[in-house]
């Protein structure tokens, strides 16, 4: 109304009366900023502003003040503002809106500094992907690509993986855009990383996804980076103290080790890393014998054979395991202390005297070092142990070695020693063979005279099976060596398959039908087999005799108590 009747001056006052009783009211700020605005009192209606800055309004209000300022040109003024105005709202978006308004006016190295200025504001504590997407925007607009990617890395490097979704999205259409082929490789290579941190702060204890990591850090060759990574993965040690879930963490440790060894090139840091590794396994409870064995061949390539002895010697006063005896031994055979190695042999065998390929690989040393006395000896001992793991395997070791020492008749000697143990077929088909390949004239007749002594065993044996195997074998070799008077002996002694059926009993006793199986009878069986009748049938006649007598009996005892009665 005052306006409408021109009195500027009543209207003056009673805005300001209304913004000194009311200044949270903006609508009042507004409407006497644009009175003295449209007025053409712009001094006055930059009073107006400054009071109502002066109450720290809600953004609207510093974006109304901004746009008067830039209305007259006043690009200085409008800079002042915006100064007070990120620090009274704080809030990322505010900051870019100050950066692009540099921007706007060409200002490109205050627009930068902005940037800056805002990255240290919200400190690293606080920071926000938002800020660093359009500060990289900004850098890209002005061809400054290398920027970009000091950007873009600075961010992943502090922003939490969860919250830098848009990060990795926006680096790798810059990459795809301006990048060279290492440079995509290297935003993979950063999202990878973010997916394995992601991964292993949800299970620390998969350690397939430490491995892949691991790989992926190597890769980058920043020694510090990948040792620190390698502290964090072996500090993950299995909750339980049992073997099968050290397995895998185990392996932690001996890739550390290695890359200590052979890509940082410290060899005091690899002996650290082994000495720590087997400070922390409970060697009363399990061991790794592989362990050892890398700690002491590592001393080896540091022609430190002392410590590498004292090692292996530890480790066998702890855990004595085959492997650990085997990997000894076959240090000492690499340095040709053939003395050390039958004293490491001879402490094996005292602790585990069954085992057989330890007797074998025992004899094999003296046969290599010539001392032939020595190895059938220790065949000797091995095949007098009461109790062997596999005796087959020691019996045709010493077969063989005395075979290649030409030694027939004590090949001989041990094929009937080891007849009087077992008689199975394939010892007799061994024991054939052997006397074939022996350059003796009567080979062939020795041969034979074995496969009918094996026959003559075998008769007694109710494995059918095995008695075909041997009679095949008997044929082929009469087939090759023989006349046809010693084929037809054999031929005549050869079953007839036929086809026969039997009961299927279930486990609970029950019937469950009939199945047809295959059966050999033999001319012998044949033979004998009226003589098996004629005793059957006496066995029946006596059962037969026997019921009758006890029926007798009863009979009598029955009489005998009516007639007490």
């Amino acid at each position: 109304m005052e306006m409408r009747n021109r009195q500027v001056n009543h209207a003056r006052n009673l805005w300001n009366r209304a913004v000194t009783i009311l200044p949270r009211a903006p609508q009042f700020w507004y409407k006497y900023t644009y009175m003295e605005e449209m007025l053409g009192n712009i001094s006055g209606a930059r009073q107006v502003f400054e009071r109502w800055m002066e109450w720290e309004p809600e953004e609207q209000a510093w974006h109304t003040y901004i746009n008067f300022e830039l209305r007259y040109k006043e690009v200085d003024r409008a800079r002042e503002i915006y100064k007070k105005f990120v620090i009274v709202h704080p809030d990322v978006k505010n900051w870019c809106k100050y950066a692009r308004f540099e921007e706007h006016h060409s200002y490109i190295s205050s627009a930068r500094s902005v940037y800056e200025q805002a990255v240290e504001f919200f400190g690293e504590e606080n920071l926000d992907e938002r800020l660093f997407v359009a500060f990289a925007r900004f850098e890209e607009n002005q061809r400054e690509h290398d920027r970009v990617r000091a950007i873009y890395r600075y961010a992943l490097d502090r922003i939490p993986k969860e919250n830098a979704q848009e990060l990795f999205k926006n680096y790798t259409i810059h990459e795809k855009k301006y990048g060279d082929r290492v440079g995509i490789e290297d935003v993979i290579v950063s999202k990878r990383r973010f997916q394995y941190e992601e991964a292993i702060k949800n299970d620390p204890f998969n350690y397939d996804t430490w491995f892949d990591y691991l790989r992926l850090r190597e890769s980058d060759g920043n020694v510090d980076q990948v040792r620190e990574l390698y502290e964090r993965a072996i500090a993950n040690v299995p909750p339980t103290k049992e073997k099968r879930f050290w397995r895998r963490y185990i392996y932690l440790w001996i890739y550390y080790a290695l890359f200590e060894e052979l890509e940082a090139k410290d060899d005091e840091k690899t002996r650290e890393v082994y000495k720590a590794c087997l400070e922390l396994i409970p060697h009363k409870l399990f061991t790794f014998a592989k362990l050892w064995i890398l700690f002491a061949h590592f001393e080896v390539r540091q022609k430190n054979l002392q410590a590498a002895r004292k090692i292996l010697g530890v480790a066998i006063g702890k855990c004595p395991k085959d492997k650990l005896f085997r990997g000894y031994i076959d240090l000492e055979i690499q340095l040709r202390e053939f003395d050390r190695c039958r004293i490491l042999y001879e402490k094996f065998l005292e602790l585990a005297p069954g085992n057989c390929s330890t007797w074998i690989k025992y004899a094999e040393l003296e046969t290599i070092l010539g001392d032939t006395d020595r190895a059938r000896a220790i065949y000797e001992l091995a095949i007098n142990q009461p109790r062997l793991d596999m005796p087959e395997v020691l019996w045709k070791a010493y077969i063989d070695f005395e075979t290649e020492q030409e030694m027939y008749s004590n090949v001989r000697n041990l094929y009937q020693r080891l007849l009087e143990r077992t008689r199975h077929v394939k010892v007799w088909l061994s024991y054939a063979k052997f006397e074939m390949i022996v350059p003796e004239a009567d080979k062939v007749s020795r041969a034979r005279q074995v496969y009918e002594q094996a026959h003559k065993t075998l008769q007694r044996n109710e494995e059918k099976e095995e008695r075909l195997m041997l009679l095949e074998a008997w044929r082929t070799f009469e087939q090759e060596h023989g006349d046809d008077a010693t084929l037809s002996s054999v031929e005549q002694q050869m079953p007839r398959r036929v086809k026969k059926r039997r009961k299927i009993t279930r486990e609970d006793g029950s019937e469950a039908g009939w199945e047809e199986y295959y059966d050999y009878i033999f001319p012998s069986d044949e033979a004998a087999q009226p003589n098996l009748r004629i005793l059957s049938m006496a066995k029946k006649w006596k059962k037969a005799q026997e019921l009758s007598a006890k029926q007798n009996e009863n009979e009598e005892m029955s009489e005998e108590m009516e007639s007490d009665s």
